[in-house]
């Protein structure tokens, strides 16, 4: 079942279209972080009521993606994808032409809700239409997407919204979704329909089986403070530095954000690295640098050492992410569809969580105890890592 090529398959432009889409749809989820600050004067909001845009969207997204694996089942892989984006390209124009700020809040959640499309999809898109030796690379590429999304969505809002405003970010944003769905149209190979006889909700009662699994719910708590760190970081670094001990301006900060796109670049090396060793020793080892840059960055007041700690941690989530999808889709056997649905609802619910959290920390100390008490939270990863112990028996044939 995709395990080998078919017809004439076009593998390297197939992964780099997934690539740009999962970039660009990712993209929507870190675009209000520089905008924060701007919200909360803008409508009189403190920060906290100001991360909600954040945070709703990625509660859409986390409830999203456990009902598009099961749908996409059901109509095709391809379709999904397809009519999500058109759906997203709509919300975000919509975005972009609202005043009131609970209309804002509305439409996010409900853009996150329709960007959920994508991801799980996309993944299950990989493992069907690729064959083994190509799988984890596309996967590795696909994370990149996503990861890179973080950078170049904060970078891309910050500049949008000094040379235009914010609206523009949205206006731009949609657009790019409009020209992405037509290049999944004419471009994607469609795949075989999974399951078109089944109920969309069946999948979704294999979620307590799923769950009752010891490694799987560990896995789960990785997930859980993964992206959430990303964010946190992220958004403390931002204010770190815009503050009075750096008193970078916006135009500096677009450029510290940059920064970090060098440390996503390694995630593509995931594949050939799980070859030479396990999964699970290459999470753990991503986990532990991550929790290292985190900690040190609270530990220096050099900006170029800052910056170089601040990509080694990209470097540690940047590993991490395909791996941890690798590990879960081989622990999950034959449940592994609902099983990557269910992490990555767990993944992006930590992201809605981020914004709270770093702004709740940098409330009650210190920029220092604020990156001491992430990496706190992240270790807990690196201890649930720990306690995997078996992966399952197909997980050196994913590997390859």
């Amino acid at each position: 079942m995709g395990s080998r090529p078919i017809g004439n398959r076009n593998y390297p432009i197939m992964t780099a279209i997934l690539c740009w889409a999962g970039m660009v749809v990712m993209t929507s989820l870190y675009v209000t972080i520089p905008l924060l600050p701007m919200f909360a004067e803008l409508y009189q909001k403190t920060l906290t009521e100001s991360a909600a845009t954040g945070s709703v969207f990625s509660l859409g997204f986390a409830i999203g993606c456990l009902l598009y694996g099961a749908i996409s089942d059901k109509y095709g892989r391809k379709q999904v994808i397809f009519t999500g984006m058109i759906t997203l390209a709509l919300i975000t124009l919509l975005l972009g032409s609202v005043e009131q700020f609970s209309w804002i809040i509305v439409l996010r959640g409900l853009q996150g809700a329709a960007a959920a499309s994508f991801s799980p999809v996309a993944l299950a898109y990989a493992v069907e239409m690729f064959p083994v030796d190509k799988r984890v690379t596309t996967i590795g590429f696909i994370s990149t997407g996503f990861l890179v999304a973080g950078i170049i969505g904060q970078v891309f809002s910050s500049w949008v919204s000094q040379m235009y405003s914010w609206h523009h970010v949205f206006y731009l944003l949609a657009a790019v979704y409009g020209i992405t769905a037509l290049i999944v149209f004419r471009c994607l190979p469609k795949g075989e329909v999974q399951q078109a006889h089944t109920s969309i909700l069946q999948p979704l009662k294999q979620i307590s089986d799923v769950i009752r699994q010891k490694n799987l719910l560990l896995s789960y708590l990785i997930a859980l403070v993964l992206l959430m760190s990303f964010v946190s970081m992220y958004i403390v670094l931002g204010s770190y530095l815009s503050g009075p001990d750096f008193g970078m301006n916006a135009q500096e900060m677009i450029y510290v954000r940059a920064v970090g796109v060098f440390g996503m670049l390694i995630s593509p090396l995931a594949g050939k690295l799980t070859r030479q060793f396990s999964v699970r020793s290459l999470l753990r080892f991503a986990l532990a640098l991550a929790i290292g840059g985190l900690a040190a960055m609270g530990l220096t007041t050099s900006l170029p050492l800052l910056l170089v700690i601040s990509v080694l941690f990209v470097v540690g989530i940047a590993l991490a992410v395909p791996s941890l999808v690798a590990l879960v889709g081989q622990l999950g056997g034959k449940s592994r569809g609902i099983a990557v649905s269910v992490y990555t609802f767990i993944l992006f619910a930590g992201t809605s969580l981020g914004p709270i959290i770093s702004i709740r920390f940098m409330e009650m100390g210190s920029y220092t105890q604020t990156f001491f008490l992430l990496a706190l939270i992240l270790t807990l990863g690196l201890v649930a890592a720990s306690l995997i112990r078996e992966d399952a028996p197909e997980s050196k044939n994913a590997a390859q």
